[in-house]
């Protein structure tokens, strides 16, 4: 010990006494001053360094320890510019003591580094992690003065490092990316705080190295200080300024930072606000080399476009959503679609409008775009299309019929999508009774209205469901006699007897439309096929009359009375030229029961009796209604259009037998005969 350090400085330099301690470290210096030159420099102050070391560092003394600390600082202020040869023995011991137990050895541990790194500079860079951990630790420190003696520590540092053009950042990154996730403010604002330093350093390139903290950044603009909310803001728009000058700078891997940050259902609107924005940005700047992201990145953006809490994260998810559709439909690139379509599958379930809006709009734009694709994936759209029907939100069905309609464009799934249709209805009558108007009206004018009618006739015409089938021609009759939208299709098959000119389509109609009586009538008046339907009226005296089918009749004497019509009752005043016209709405009177129809009716008819049979008005080439150049029974197959009412109307009458022989408690006659057989052979 006396040849290592004299007795006094020995002494003093554990002393309680900070003054002492002091002069101690003074004595220290000048003895390593001393030996500079000399010829057993190096023995004697490796001697002193592990001497502090053994006897002053690690010694169970809090005073010891600061000690240690001051002889330390004292050695490296000595060496000056020799201390980095001497760095691997002076630095440890002391970043061992800023995790010290005791905060003075703490506070003295960090004021040691500081001399050190005064004297040393650059050189000690080498430890730059280990001076860094230590950072950490003083700064969430509870002592007040070693967090100021940190923050002086931190600022020498920062100054260091900026000057010098030896600073490894790939060595430092994995330590600030496992820091950066801490939530200790002061801990933060220290991350915040070299990242923004590291990145003004003209060597270093922290844009390289930005995937790696991205997302701790972002995640410290949620936090509670003020200041570090805003320290994070401004590091995130200085990087994305570079990120606007990048040429080479490689997106993708911060896609799905930002993806996550706009997923978060616990992020403050900052967060995902600034999200969109950066998305926005990439958007522009990335275009196709953002191909492998677009499902990720539309998911996250359908996600933002419904937030229930904030209209800006709605405002800017609408902005980038315009932004990402407009890309990949401008984009010649092939992209993978089925991930798209899941996406989009998904987001049709979401409880938000905006979003299911949004979903059926990019369905829409991939059918447009590529077809082919979408269509290979059919069989997982069509369940979801076909349940959207049933949204609470009509444009959300309007939408959804848009994306059912550019399906059924191709050739090949347009029978299948109006057989999904009507199978749906026949499922979900309440759906049929509530939409269906709207749903088929919506179709004719996305499709054509003709093509859309001989489909379902046809599809109709084989059903196996009589009563379903009899409810889906009630309700395609009375939207062809009401709906605007078809005023074209009334058009052909009223003019089809007179100009031959659908002529087929009639026909077509007709033999499914037996499957109602009532509107195989309705339509039989529309074309101007009277006889066909004067003949159909008596073979009402057949059909079972129920409450339901006298409603039916009532909504037909209404809708003779409609705009509709207003050719059919003009020919009531030519009865001569129309006599089937009259029997047909004599046959109706008949059949109705005395109600307000019947009323209504029977005062139609007397406002024209008189007038019709009188033969004193002079016959006019001009004061006349058209009438087929030739008879309907030479025009049409009158014996097969009969059969084919006769026999459908067969079929819904076995149909209900059947029913009620299945609620009948008795045995059916054929089991009954062969009792009464087996009896008479006892």
């Amino acid at each position: 010990m006396e040849e290592t350090l004299p007795q006094a400085i020995f002494r003093n330099l554990g002393d309680r006494s900070y003054e002492k301690r002091k002069t101690a470290a003074l004595e220290i210096e000048k003895l390593i001053k001393d030996y500079n030159g000399t010829k057993d420099q190096k023995k004697h102050i490796v001697a002193i360094i592990t001497m502090l070391r053994d006897e002053f560092i690690e010694s169970t003394q809090a005073n010891q320890r600061k000690g240690g600390l001051i002889g330390l600082a004292a050695t490296s202020i000595g060496l000056m510019k020799d201390t980095s040869a001497y760095l691997e023995t002076i630095l440890p011991p002391v970043l061992g003591l800023l995790k010290d137990q005791e905060s003075r050895v703490r506070y003295y541990a960090c004021e040691s580094l500081y001399n050190i790194t005064k004297v040393t500079r650059g050189d000690v860079l080498r430890f730059f992690n280990q001076i860094f951990d230590g950072l950490c630790t003083l700064y969430a420190d509870v002592d007040i003065d070693v967090k100021n003696g940190a923050q002086l520590l931190d600022r020498l540092i920062k100054d260091v490092v900026t000057e010098c053009d030896a600073f490894d950042v790939e060595k430092f990154i994995p330590l600030l990316r496992e820091r950066i996730r801490i939530k200790n403010p002061f801990i933060r604002q220290l991350m915040v705080g070299w990242i923004t330093v590291l990145d003004a350093v003209p060597d270093i390139d922290m844009l390289a190295y930005l995937p790696q903290f991205l997302g701790g950044l972002f995640d410290m603009l949620s936090d509670a200080q003020k200041d570090i909310r805003q320290q994070a803001n401004s590091a995130l728009a200085e990087f994305l300024r570079e990120i606007r000058d990048s040429k080479h700078l490689v997106l993708g891997p911060m896609i799905m930072i930002l993806v996550d940050q706009c997923r978060a259902p616990d992020k403050p609107a900052i967060c995902r606000v600034t999200a969109l924005q950066w998305m926005y940005e990439f958007i522009e700047l990335g275009q196709t080399k953002l191909l492998p992201y677009y499902a990720d990145m539309l998911g996250a953006v359908l996600h933002c476009i419904s937030s229930e809490k904030e209209q800006i994260i709605r405002k800017h998810g609408e902005r980038t959503n315009h932004a990402l559709i407009k890309l990949v439909k401008d984009t010649n690139e092939s992209f993978e679609v089925s991930a798209l379509l899941e996406k989009l599958i998904s987001q049709l379930s979401s409880p938000f409008v905006p979003t299911r809006m949004a979903s059926l709009a990019w369905i829409s734009m991939l059918l447009k775009k590529v077809p082919k694709n979408v269509l290979n994936s059919i069989e997982q759209l069509y369940p979801v299309l076909l349940r959207s029907l049933s949204d609470s939100d009509i444009n959300v069905v309007h939408s959804d019929l848009e994306v059912l309609s550019r399906i059924a464009l191709h050739d090949q799934h347009f029978t299948e999508v109006l057989k999904r249709l009507l199978k749906l209805f026949c499922e979900h009558r309440d759906l049929l009774a509530s939409r269906g108007s709207v749903i088929i009206q919506r179709l004719s004018v996305l499709l054509d209205g003709e093509k859309i009618y001989r489909a379902m006739a046809s599809i109709l015409q084989e059903e196996e469901d009589s009563n379903f089938a009899s409810i889906m021609v009630q309700t395609l009759n009375l939207i062809l006699l009401t709906s605007s939208e078809l005023f074209r299709l009334r058009t052909m098959l009223k003019d089809c007897l007179i100009k031959g000119v659908g002529r087929d389509l009639f026909i077509a109609l007709y033999n499914s439309w037996c499957h109602n009586p009532v509107a195989a009538l309705s339509l039989c008046l529309l074309t101007q096929a009277y006889e066909l339907g004067s003949s159909l009226v008596f073979h009402f005296a057949d059909i079972e009359v129920t409450v339901g089918f006298l409603m039916q009749i009532d909504k037909l004497v209404q809708l003779v009375e409609s705009p509709i019509f207003i050719h059919l009752r003009l020919q009531l005043l030519e009865p001569e030229r129309h006599p089937f016209l009259l029997k047909i709405m004599y046959g109706i009177l008949m059949i109705l029961p005395q109600s307000s129809a019947f009323v209504k009716l029977t005062s139609r008819l007397q406002s024209v009796s008189q007038f019709g049979l009188l033969n004193c008005i002079p016959s006019s080439k001009f004061a006349k209604s058209q009438n087929p150049s030739v008879s309907e029974t030479k025009q049409l197959d009158f014996p097969r259009l009969l059969e084919q009412f006769t026999s459908v109307q067969k079929v819904h009458v076995n149909k209900r037998k059947a029913a009620l022989k299945q609620i009948s408690l008795l045995p059916s006659p054929s089991n009954r005969s062969r009792k009464d057989e087996k009896k008479e052979d006892g």
